[in-house]
């Protein structure tokens, strides 16, 4: 069994995702951040970064690891799926996963920061991060010119990556002339295990989200 430490944003869902897809038993452990779940000693004992997510390994003595990157290595490993064992296969899978975890999330993650949650607005920021965003997108864009998936088979990569572009209009992006990239993302929503993954904790709704509402939230959870 795995405990899996989680929140309702891109992070959490790529642990969720690839779960759903291993078919592995997990028991989910709801972190509320507006609460600073993720700040409690017995937490940070497991994440010392004070972060989502984290997983404990009930079934390896109870091994906990933290960034999201790491635990879906982890995983992929336990399982013997969504990683090539040969070196070749598993250098390209792993040079898209730190594409996502040095590029896409971090860049991302500030446009969402900068264009919802801030407190004021600062175009140059708001600008920087989108740009720079939607750059990465063009990336991928011509990666799948000619695969259906990041690196021809469905691998933590593609299951790393989706979460986060599945939200580029939170971040005030659109994708209209990225073709490649929006059939990649369409066929990945088909899969049940990212339309389960993608709900847990719980499902989110921003559509009724207003901007004061966002900005509100930003203040209790950035730090």
């Amino acid at each position: 069994m795995i405990d899996l430490y989680t929140s309702a944003t891109p992070n959490g869902f790529k642990v969720s995702i690839l779960l759903e897809e291993l078919k592995l038993p997990y028991h989910v452990i709801a972190i509320d951040l507006e609460k600073k779940d993720q700040k409690k000693p017995e937490y940070l004992k497991l994440n010392p970064n004070g972060r989502i997510p984290t997983i404990v390994d009930r079934d390896n003595g109870d091994f906990s690891v933290f960034e999201s990157g790491a635990i879906l290595i982890y995983l992929a490993e336990k399982s013997g799926q969504f990683l090539p064992a040969d070196p070749k296969g598993r250098s390209i899978v792993l040079q898209w996963l730190m594409f996502q975890m040095g590029g896409i999330g971090p860049m991302q993650g500030q446009a969402h920061v900068f264009y919802r949650y801030a407190p004021e607005k600062i175009q140059y920021a708001i600008e920087r991060y989108q740009n720079e965003t939607f750059r990465l997108y063009t990336v991928l864009d011509t990666q799948l010119k000619e695969n259906e998936f990041l690196t021809g088979e469905l691998s933590i990569a593609d299951i790393a990556t989706w979460p986060w572009v599945h939200s580029y209009l939170w971040a005030g992006l659109e994708i209209e002339e990225l073709p490649n990239l929006r059939r990649w993302l369409d066929v990945l929503a088909e899969r049940p295990a990212f339309q389960k993954g993608i709900e847990v904790p719980y499902k989110v709704d921003r559509s009724t989200t207003t901007e004061k509402q966002a900005r509100e939230r930003g203040k209790n959870i950035l730090i």
